[in-house]
């Protein structure tokens, strides 16, 4: 889709921007989300609906849940999964000093131990950065004793022009570093979307990853019932690290990984309802409630545009005149008032912020609503920061009359190379009075 194309070359545009830089990536950009992710155990739920073998294991809120459960589930080898949206949960560390989210336990007071360990404390992984994450929940389930380890994933490739089956005969370890090392070992077979997936493609797959025999046709059926998953929920990955050879001679799902194309929310609401807020930064809410297109980084100067393009040339010209952007904020061609307010308040959530940068071209966005929405949220927020504004297009005029009259300290630009000046030269203002720690006030000239 359209927002599916303009996300992917806007991560990109992200990437480059911070190479180029050399900038850390900021914790917060690391946890964007441009598709729904869910916990463990919800993803695990829907490969369990759909027929395919997985760990019996049930998700515990607290301690003494995780005791009852443990019980339940009746098995003394059992292992203890926070659930944290995160990779490399095994490697993290706990507030309070525990090592590891993944934990093999054998009795159900082991059980509640390591839970009262985990519920209600922040995680902090490679992925989390020092924001960490915060652990509400964790899924117990029985162990299971794996003779032999593969990867397994299904995902979106462009190369292919649609889905595209991932294998590999190394299963357990980070599939980046065996990418690295040893390509060869990862087995791709792309799939025609329209004719959907076949046996004898599923089973080409299995046997390319080095499954016994025997068990061929139970992982090619397994493949097969994961790739209807995919397709069903409008899934963007499917990945399942490991997919194993049980003991006992079985095919099973020991771990699943479920992303969703946010566009599809429409017709996914059964999933979408399912998304956990206290995993995403507070923002993306806020701008999800909103119908906004945000994205938070690391800079001093909040950025307000229409367009997903115009945002990326504004965020450029700011870094080009020696600036750093706070933010990528779309409001999108049909935005309201209210829809500026909101992202106002967005964006001054954000403490780093010493400069607003408005750049608005007037197409199908109205330049005099742009300028209703932002008096209306300098005034109902009471902005002391200097706000620079580049309005062209439909009904400038009306927009630039509406700024002149209000008695607010807006400053009017028409040219965007002397906006970004501004807004740079402004932002450095209100920093260096930060650092001397006195009050500055802003005077338009007469």
């Amino acid at each position: 889709s359209l927002g599916s194309i303009k996300y992917t070359y806007l991560s990109i545009y992200l990437s480059i921007l911070k190479k180029s830089h050399g900038a850390q990536q900021p914790p917060h950009l690391q946890q964007q989300q441009r598709s729904l992710s869910l916990h463990e155990y919800m993803s695990i739920g829907l490969l369990k609906e759909a027929g395919i073998s997985v760990p019996a294991g049930m998700v515990a809120s607290s301690s003494e849940e995780a005791y009852a459960v443990a019980k339940q589930i009746g098995s003394k080898d059992l292992v203890v999964k926070a659930q944290v949206l995160a990779g490399g949960r095994g490697k993290g560390t706990f507030e309070g000093g525990l090592k590891g989210g993944v934990k093999i336990v054998y009795s159900p007071e082991e059980a509640r131990d390591i839970s009262s360990q985990m519920i209600g404390r922040k995680l902090y992984t490679k992925q989390t950065g020092e924001a960490g994450r915060i652990c509400n929940q964790v899924f117990i389930c029985e162990r299971r004793y794996p003779r032999r380890e593969y990867y397994f994933a299904i995902t979106m490739e462009r190369s292919y022009q649609g889905p595209v089956l991932i294998g590999s005969s190394q299963g357990g370890v980070n599939i980046e570093d065996v990418a690295a090392e040893n390509p060869d070992a990862i087995v791709k077979e792309p799939i025609d979307i329209v004719e959907g997936i076949k046996k004898e493609q599923a089973v080409k797959v299995a046997q390319k990853m080095g499954f016994p025999a025997a068990l061929v046709d139970e992982a090619a059926e397994n493949m097969i019932k994961l790739y209807e998953v995919f397709i069903k929920y409008d899934a963007s990955m499917v990945e399942i690290n490991p997919m194993v050879e049980d003991s006992s001679g079985i095919v099973m799902c020991m771990d699943a990984k479920i992303n969703f194309d946010s566009n599809a929310a429409y017709r996914q609401q059964k999933v979408f309802d399912m998304q956990d807020w206290s995993q995403e930064d507070p923002r993306d809410r806020q701008a999800a409630k909103a119908d906004l297109n945000y994205i938070g980084l690391d800079g001093t100067i909040g950025c307000l545009v229409n367009g997903a393009g115009l945002a990326m040339a504004t965020m450029d010209i700011i870094k080009l005149h020696g600036g750093t952007p706070a933010n990528f904020l779309d409001v999108g061609g049909g935005a309201t008032a209210q829809q500026v307010t909101e992202a106002f308040k967005l964006i001054t959530s954000d403490r780093k912020v010493q400069a607003i940068l408005v750049n608005i071209f007037g197409g199908i966005m109205r330049c005099d609503v742009i300028a209703q929405g932002i008096i209306m949220a300098v005034t109902d927020l009471d902005l002391k920061i200097p706000i620079v504004v580049r309005l062209q297009g439909t009904r400038v005029d009306d927009a630039k009359a509406l700024i002149a009259a209000s008695p607010l300290k807006i400053l009017a630009c028409d040219d965007l190379d002397e906006a970004a000046k501004m807004v740079v030269k402004l932002s450095e203002i209100v920093s260096l009075a930060k650092e001397a720690q006195v009050d500055i006030t802003f005077q338009l000239p007469i």
